[in-house]
C-alpha cells in the first residue's frame, strides 16, 4: 500500500503541494489529473525519491520495486529484444551468476528463483510486450541504433513493463504511440498485476486501464473511485452542490447585511443588527469555488463548394523511390471527418501530406476543387513557431493590416489571452503553442482540416474543447490520431492505411480495437476491411444520406439566396431618396417582389424542414 501522508513540497518557494494525503491499495490501477503545471511529474519524482519533501512522508513496502520510463533507450548495437530481456535486473544477475556458480546449494537456490520468475517464458513475454507496442519479429533482432528516438521510446516502455515493478508509474505513456499501440496499451496496463499510477490526457486510457482517479488540485490529493467519466460526473455532481450552497450561503449573508445596514443607527434596533454581524461571522469567509475552464476553439466556417472537394484516382506516392501508397481511388466531400487507421510507418502522414500538396503523387490523378483551400496541423507543427516572436507578431506575418487589438482578439478567440498574446513562443506550455498553431492553420477558414496528432500537447479540457469545435466545424476533417476517445467523437468514416493501400474500414472502433488486439496476441476476429462479403452487400450508409444530405444544404442554400434578395430589396425601400422620386410605380414594383419573397421563403421553409426530418429519419 502506497501512503501519502500530509506532504508539503516547495518548488522555488511556490507551494505545490500543501499538506496533501492519499492512500492507494496495492493493485489499484490509478490515473493521476490536474491541470497542466501542478505538479503531477513533481509527485511521481517524489515517490521515487529524486526529491526531498519538506514535510509529511510518503511509504511503501521496503522491498518493492518502482518503476517509470527511462527519457529514452540509448543508441546501442544491442537488439531490441535483448535491450528489454535486460531490464530485469535480477534475472540477469541469476542467469550470470549461474554460469560460475559451484556451490549445489547456491545452484540449487539459483534455479528455484529462476522458476519462480518464470525466467524460462522471459524471452516469449518480452517479444509479446514488443510485438503489442509495434515491433514485429525482424524489428525485435535489429540493433537499437537502427530506430529513431521516437521508436526507443517505444523500447523503454517495453522494458519497464518486462520488469513488472510492484509500482508502475508512467507519465503521458501513449504520447509517443501510435493508435494501435495506444489501444494495446490500454489492455495491457488493465491486466498488470501490480499497483499503476498513470499521468495521462488520454480520456480513453484513463476510463479503460484504471479503476481509481487521483485528482492534483488546489495543492491537494482527493482520490475517487472509478474511470474519468465516473470522477468527471462526481466532481461535476460536487461543484454543482458547491454552487448551490454557495448561493445559498450568499443569499443569507445578503439578507443580513441588509438588515444590518438598515438599521445598526437606530437603537430600537442596534441590538438586533449586532446579533446578525456575529452570525455573519459564525458563517466563516465566503464558499470558493474551483472549476475548470477551459478557452474554445474556433474554426471560421468556409464556403461551400460542390462534391467532391478532392478525388485520387490511381495514384502512387512516395519519396522518390517506390511507392508508399499505391493505386489510390478514393474522394472527400465538403462534410467528410475521416480517420486514418493503421501502424505507424504504413504511410498515414504521406497520404495526409498528399491531400495537403506536401507530396506530389508519382502516377495516376489528382483533382482539386478550383477554390479548395487547406489547412494542415502537422504531427510536429508546432516545431515551426518562431521562438523569440509572440503571438501577435505570428498573426502579423498572416494578417499584416490588421490593428493590434484585432489580432489580439483573434488570439483571444483561440484561446490566448492578453498575457500570452505579447509572450514570446519560448515561454509558453505545449497547449499554448498548440492553440497558436491551429489558429494559424485554420485563419483562412479551410474547406479540408488535415490534423495529424493534434492533441500531444492538449490536456483533457482542451481535447473536449477541440472535439466541440470540430463537431460545428462545417467543412472536412481528416484525422490522424493516437486518441481513440478523439477518433470515436470526431470521425464517421475509418480508413485503414496497410500494406501500401488505402481502403474503408466499414467497422466502428470496437471491432477495430478487438481486430487489432487479436493480431497482437488472441483469438482471431474477422478483418472486415479485407473480407469479401457473402451475400450482396447493402449499400453503405453514406450513400444513402448523401442525397438526402445534398438536399438539405440545396434548401439550406435556397433560404440564404433568398434571405439575400429580401435584404436588399428592404435596403432599398428604406431609403430615402426613392421616395423622394415619388417614382409610385418602381415602390409598388418592389413591395410585390417583397411579398414574392415572403411566399418564397416560406416554401423553402417548409422544404428545408422536409429534408431536414428525412435525414434525421435515415440517420
Amino acid at each position: 500500500m502506497l501512503h501519502i501522508r500530509d506532504i508539503t513540497f516547495l518548488m522555488n518557494g511556490n507551494p505545490l503541494l500543501v499538506n496533501a494525503n492519499a492512500t492507494i491499495p496495492t493493485g489499484h490501477k490509478v490515473g493521476l489529473v490536474g491541470k497542466n503545471g501542478t505538479g503531477k511529474t513533481t509527485l511521481f519524482r517524489l515517490i521515487r525519491g529524486e526529491l526531498t519533501l519538506d514535510d509529511g512522508s510518503i511509504e511503501f513496502p521496503s522491498r518493492a520495486r518502482i518503476g517509470g520510463v527511462a527519457q529514452e533507450v540509448p543508441s546501442s548495437s544491442t537488439s531490441l529484444l535483448d535491450t528489454v530481456l535486460a531490464a530485469d535486473t535480477e534475472r540477469a544477475a541469476l542467469l550470470a551468476e549461474a554460469k560460475t556458480a559451484t556451490d549445489p546449494h547456491r545452484i540449487a537456490e539459483i534455479q528455484t528463483r529462476l522458476a519462480d520468475i518464470e525466467s524460462h517464458s522471459a524471452e516469449a513475454r518480452a517479444a509479446s510486450i514488443l510485438s503489442g507496442l509495434g515491433f514485429d519479429a525482424k524489428a525485435q533482432a535489429r540493433p537499437c541504433s537502427d530506430f529513431s528516438g521516437g521508436w526507443r521510446m517505444r523500447v523503454a516502455l517495453a522494458a519497464v513493463l518486462f520488469s513488472k515493478p510492484d509500482y508502475l508509474l508512467l507519465d503521458e505513456p501513449t504520447n509517443y504511440l501510435d493508435l494501435e499501440g495506444a489501444i494495446w496499451l490500454e489492455n495491457y496496463l488493465a491486466k498488470y498485476p501490480h499497483t499503476v499510477i498513470i499521468i495521462s490526457h488520454d480520456r480513453g486510457l484513463l476510463n479503460r486501464a484504471v479503476t481509481h482517479i487521483l485528482h492534483l488540485d488546489q495543492k491537494k490529493l482527493t482520490l475517487y473511485g472509478g474511470n474519468y467519466d465516473t470522477f468527471e460526473a462526481t466532481r461535476r455532481a460536487r461543484l454543482e452542490g458547491q454552487i448551490a450552497e454557495k448561493a445559498k450561503q450568499d443569499a443569507a449573508r445578503a439578507h443580513m447585511q441588509s438588515f444590518v445596514d438598515r438599521f445598526r443607527a437606530k437603537a430600537s434596533k442596534a441590538r438586533q443588527a449586532q446579533s446578525r454581524l456575529k452570525a455573519i461571522e459564525r458563517m466563516g469567509p465566503p464558499i470558493e469555488i474551483y472549476g475548470d475552464t477551459v478557452a474554445p476553439f474556433n474554426f471560421p466556417s468556409p464556403e461551400e463548394l460542390s462534391p467532391p472537394i478532392i478525388r485520387l484516382e490511381g495514384v502512387d506516392v512516395g519519396y522518390g523511390g517506390a511507392p508508399i501508397l499505391r493505386d489510390l481511388d478514393l474522394r472527400i466531400d465538403q462534410d467528410d471527418r475521416i480517420a486514418l487507421l493503421g501502424a505507424n510507418g504504413q504511410g498515414k502522414s504521406t497520404l495526409a501530406k498528399l491531400l495537403c500538396e506536401r507530396l506530389e503523387a508519382q502516377k495516376g490523378q489528382v483533382f482539386r476543387a478550383s477554390k479548395l483551400r487547406i489547412g494542415y496541423f502537422a504531427q510536429h507543427q508546432i516545431d515551426e513557431l518562431y521562438p523569440d516572436e509572440t503571438p501577435v507578431q505570428h498573426l502579423r506575418r498572416h494578417r499584416p493590416t490588421e490593428t493590434p487589438a484585432k489580432l489580439r482578439a483573434r488570439l483571444a478567440a483561440g484561446g490566448l489571452g492578453a498575457e500570452q498574446a505579447e509572450t514570446p513562443v519560448v515561454k509558453l506550455s505545449g497547449g499554448q503553442k498548440a492553440r497558436l498553431s491551429m489558429l494559424l492553420v485554420t485563419l483562412e477558414a479551410p474547406h479540408l482540416i488535415v490534423l495529424d496528432e493534434p492533441t500531444n500537447h492538449l490536456d483533457i479540457q482542451s481535447r473536449e474543447a477541440l472535439v466541440t469545435a470540430l463537431t460545428e466545424y462545417n467543412g472536412a476533417v481528416i484525422l490522424v490520431s493516437h486518441d481513440p476517445h478523439l477518433v470515436e467523437l470526431v470521425a464517421d468514416r475509418l480508413w485503414l492505411v496497410k500494406d501500401g493501400k488505402v481502403r474503408p474500414y466499414n467497422d466502428d472502433m470496437e471491432a477495430y480495437r478487438k481486430l487489432l488486439l487479436s493480431q497482437r496476441g488472441g483469438a482471431p476476429v474477422r478483418d472486415t476491411a479485407a473480407q469479401k462479403p457473402k451475400a450482396a452487400p447493402k449499400p453503405a450508409a453514406r450513400n444513402l444520406l448523401a442525397p438526402l444530405r445534398a438536399e438539405v444544404t440545396k434548401a439550406e442554400g435556397r433560404i440564404t439566396k433568398l434571405d439575400e434578395m429580401r435584404a436588399s430589396i428592404d435596403l432599398r425601400l428604406s431609403d430615402p431618396a426613392l421616395y423622394a422620386s415619388n417614382d409610385v410605380e418602381e415602390i409598388e414594383k418592389l413591395q410585390k417582389k417583397r411579398a414574392e419573397i415572403d411566399t418564397a421563403m416560406q416554401r423553402a421553409e417548409k422544404l428545408w424542414e422536409q429534408a431536414q426530418l428525412a435525414l434525421e429519419k435515415a440517420q
